[in-house]
């Protein structure tokens, strides 16, 4: 009762003036996120290891944000709110054309190489597709048109083999944000799809939802250069140096280091620099526009 002083003169709080306050932690953090390829869940559980031990070596405050969507991804690192981008090498192309991002490391991957392929499933019991011939006048799902190895590697591979957008009887991309990988596996499997085209180790990672032995691995394509870590335009170089060191440290020998590569999915990390991803920029040419219809 007694803050309750009837003397106190009273103040008009005009609400329309609030203003979204933040953290001083979130202010002060760089940010680091992966192309939402998985879901959101899958994205944390494999890179939240990476993140705590980026932040502890460099001593820098870091945290993992989650874009929902490949096109959200490239608008963050075009605004500044991605500092760090992990992404595949389609995307990181368009990253670094249009915003000036800088390519510092690519991983090598658990093929035990810096390089990745698509690759284009199908039911293990659907007799009626045996060959990449047999996809024509079928219903192929793609994960997304920004997808590297779960799209336009697997377009490239069908092009090659005299097989034309033209010739399915419809391609359609994983609707809804994040999880896309799983979404075409499960849509192969549901039979809501007749093929789907994914990146290779998505059937390990989505082992608890699909049974492997439940889908069949048509074909590969062939190999581009692995995923890659990108500075977004304007970040402080020595602050790149910084996390590209840690990055480049990670030993596979190294008992702690090795779970945290395990989670992430990955062997090691090695230096990479733009020149690295121009059979990606060959690629797009030789394609054309029509990767992005």
């Amino acid at each position: 009762m007694a803050g309750c002083d009837q003397q106190d003169a009273t103040r008009t709080v005009d609400l329309s003036q609030r203003k979204q306050v933040e953290t001083p932690a979130a202010l002060e953090s760089l940010t680091y996120a992966c192309l939402p390829q998985y879901s959101h869940r899958v994205s944390f559980a494999r890179h939240h290891h990476l993140v705590q031990y980026l932040a502890k070596k460099t001593d820098l405050a870091i945290r993992q944000v989650f874009p929902d969507t490949f096109e959200e991804h490239m608008q963050m690192v075009r605004s500044g709110q991605i500092d760090i981008s992990f992404s595949n090498p389609l995307v990181y192309t368009r990253i670094a054309d249009r915003d000036q991002a800088r390519a510092f490391a690519r991983i090598v991957e658990k093929n035990q190489t810096p390089t990745f392929r698509g690759q284009i499933i199908c039911r293990a019991d659907n007799k009626a597709i045996e060959t990449l011939e047999d996809c024509r006048g079928k219903r192929w799902m793609a994960v997304d048109r920004s997808s590297a190895a779960g799209y336009l590697f697997a377009l490239d591979h069908f092009l090659e083999n005299g097989i034309s957008k033209s010739d399915f009887q419809s391609i359609s991309f994983a609707p809804g944000p994040g999880g896309k990988q799983e979404t075409v596996v499960q849509a192969v499997y549901l039979g809501q799809a007749d093929i789907g085209s994914i990146r290779e180790g998505t059937l390990d990672l989505v082992k608890d939802r699909v049974d492997p032995a439940a889908i069949r691995v048509l074909d590969q394509t062939r190999a581009f250069p692995s995923w890659v870590y990108a500075a977004r335009k304007d970040l402080e170089t020595e602050v790149v140096e910084k996390i590209k060191q840690a990055l480049l440290e990670l030993d596979p020998d190294n008992a702690d280091h090795r779970k945290i590569l395990e989670k992430a999915h990955f062997e090691a990390v090695i230096p990479a620099q733009d020149t690295d991803f121009d059979a990606i920029r060959r690629l797009l040419e030789k394609i054309g526009e029509n990767a992005y219809e």
